[in-house]
C-alpha cells in the first residue's frame, strides 16, 4: 500500500484578509454613511441646497437595505442637517421614495462535462435516474432533460428623498409634517449603523 502525501498550498494571510473583505463588502446593507464614489459599500446620504433655509436630502440603499432603513436614514440625515444648520426643526414639504426592481432569469447549468467546450457535437444518448424513476435522454430526442436549472432573482433598491424647510425656535404642536431635529437624533440614534474602521 503506497503512502499518500496531501499537499497544501499556502495562502498567503494578505489574500485571505482581502477576499474577506470583498465578501463582506458585498454582504452589507449601506450603513449611514455620506454617499460618495468609490466607497466599499455602495450608498450613503447626499443633499442639495435649495435655498437660504431650504435643501433636498437624498438617501440611497443597496440592494440589502430595506425601505424602512433608508426612509429613517433620510429623516436622520434631514435632522443632522437641520441641527448643524443652527436651527431647531424641520418641515418635509415633498417626499419620495423610489423602487427599482430588477428580475434576473439565468440559465444555470447542472451538468457542465469535464472535457470542456470544445467537444459541442460528442452528446451520447444516456439513463438517469429521477424521481423513483429511470429514464432515456437522447440528444434528438424531445426531452429538454434536466442539464440547466433556472435561476430566478428578483433584486430591489430603495432610494428616498425629501425637501425640506428649517426653523428655529419652538415647534408649534398642530404644525404638519414637521419634525423637532434633536428629538428625531435622539430618538433614531440607537438604530442608526455607521461603517466600521478599516
Amino acid at each position: 500500500m503506497m503512502d499518500r502525501k496531501i499537499f497544501y498550498k499556502p495562502v498567503s494571510t494578505a489574500t485571505g484578509l482581502l477576499a474577506t473583505l470583498l465578501l463582506f463588502a458585498c454582504a452589507t446593507a449601506t450603513p449611514y454613511q455620506p454617499e460618495l464614489p468609490g466607497q466599499r459599500i455602495s450608498g450613503g446620504y447626499s443633499e442639495t441646497r435649495l435655498g437660504d433655509k431650504r435643501y433636498r436630502v437624498h438617501f440611497a440603499g443597496n440592494t440589502l437595505t430595506s425601505r424602512e432603513t433608508v426612509e429613517g436614514y433620510l429623516l436622520y440625515r434631514a435632522a443632522e442637517l437641520t441641527v448643524q444648520s443652527g436651527y431647531d426643526w424641520f418641515r418635509i414639504t415633498d417626499h419620495t421614495t423610489e423602487t427599482d426592481r430588477r428580475t434576473y432569469v439565468d440559465r444555470v447549468p447542472r451538468y457542465e462535462p469535464w472535457y470542456g467546450s470544445s467537444y459541442v457535437n460528442w452528446r451520447p444518448h444516456w439513463r438517469y435516474y429521477r424521481s423513483g424513476v429511470w429514464s432515456t435522454w437522447h440528444p434528438y430526442g424531445r426531452d429538454p432533460f434536466w442539464s440547466y436549472d433556472t435561476d430566478v432573482r428578483t433584486v430591489e433598491r430603495f432610494e428616498a428623498e425629501a425637501e425640506i424647510v428649517m426653523r428655529r425656535g419652538t415647534m408649534r404642536a398642530d404644525e404638519s409634517r414637521a419634525f423637532d431635529a434633536r428629538k428625531v437624533l435622539e430618538d433614531l440614534e440607537p438604530s442608526i449603523k455607521r461603517p466600521e474602521d478599516g
